[in-house]
């Protein structure tokens, strides 16, 4: 040690030429991935996945929260869009109805981050995975709506049930206005799942269990209604444009068409409306959907954990 210092110091004095600087490591801009056609049946490519999402009025595309591959994937869905001349509209999950004017100011250029994103609730880790798709949206002048209720409305609706809606005066047009969230059918069933599954009718708080799941699906519900309406309003401000909407949301609101997807299809009738889920695997090569998964999306694109 005492070496190496001695060294240091005196490397000045000798006029040593300077040290070459360690070469840095480089960091691939691509993400591996395999895309597979659900209607077709068979593996495609991410190309031609995008050049038949170009011709969807609403895509709505199901995320893994907190992979990075998954995000760096939703980034080239909107970068292949543009390429192919299609101008998306950006919808996200991650940005409730409220928080609309501060995120169109910030786009237009009109306040900083800073002031933006002190009052916009950004998800936490918005600086990876949500930042670059707002920031792509601002440099080539892409909308970007704020598709969800807020979550203080969607809290008080699962304590409360939707008669909750009916207190809130004023912010009630943070809610969709119409709802269809009948506790039944498949995608309730796979919410009650999600959350544990029915209880037992022997279980002496079935009856108490099965009334909380309800108003925990109410809450659901009421996002993938305010998300669809969000959705089909944004298309219906223009439909002679033909804008394409791209919709970012957790998988669970549209696997299956189901969930948000079907709030906006039925808002959007005769409209195309394309499901998209990433699936973040240990090997890509392994991977071939079985028959559930199959119904899941129009694609499936599968994605390096």
């Amino acid at each position: 040690m005492m070496l190496l210092a001695l060294a240091a110091l005196l490397a000045p004095a000798l006029q040593s030429p300077p040290a070459v600087a360690a070469p840095q490591a480089i960091v691939s801009s691509y993400v591996p991935e395999r895309v597979y056609d659900t209607r077709q049946k068979a593996f495609g490519d991410f190309e031609s996945m995008l050049a038949d999402l170009a011709r969807a009025d609403v895509v709505f595309v199901g995320e893994q929260h907190d992979d990075a591959n998954t995000h760096r994937l939703e980034l080239a869905i909107l970068e292949g869009l543009l390429r192919r001349r299609v101008s998306p509209v950006v919808a996200m999950e991650m940005f409730e109805r409220d928080v609309q004017p501060g995120l169109d100011q910030y786009l237009a250029g009109t306040i900083a981050e800073e002031p933006f994103l002190k009052d916009a609730r950004p998800w936490p880790r918005y600086a990876t995975d949500y930042r670059p798709i707002v920031e792509f949206a601002r440099a080539h002048h892409l909308a970007v709506l704020g598709s969800n209720v807020p979550r203080r409305i969607a809290t008080d609706v699962s304590k409360n049930g939707l008669a909750a809606l009916d207190a809130l005066g004023g912010d009630r047009p943070l809610a969709a206005r119409e709802l269809q969230c009948a506790p039944d059918g498949a995608y309730y069933d796979r919410f009650v799942e999600a959350m544990g599954g029915h209880p037992a009718p022997a279980d002496p708080k079935a009856a108490d269990t099965r009334a909380r799941n309800d108003r925990f699906y109410f809450a659901q519900c009421l996002k993938d209604e305010t998300m669809g309406e969000s959705v089909a309003e944004a298309f219906d401000k223009n439909p002679a444009a033909h804008p394409t909407i791209v919709h970012f949301n957790g998988a669970f609101h549209s696997d299956y068409a189901q969930g948000t997807a079907a709030a906006a299809r039925r808002r959007l009738p005769g409209r195309r409306v394309a499901v998209v889920t990433v699936i973040p695997v240990e090997d890509l090569d392994r991977e071939k959907p079985d028959d559930d998964r199959l119904k899941l999306a129009d694609y499936l694109v599968y994605t390096i954990k």
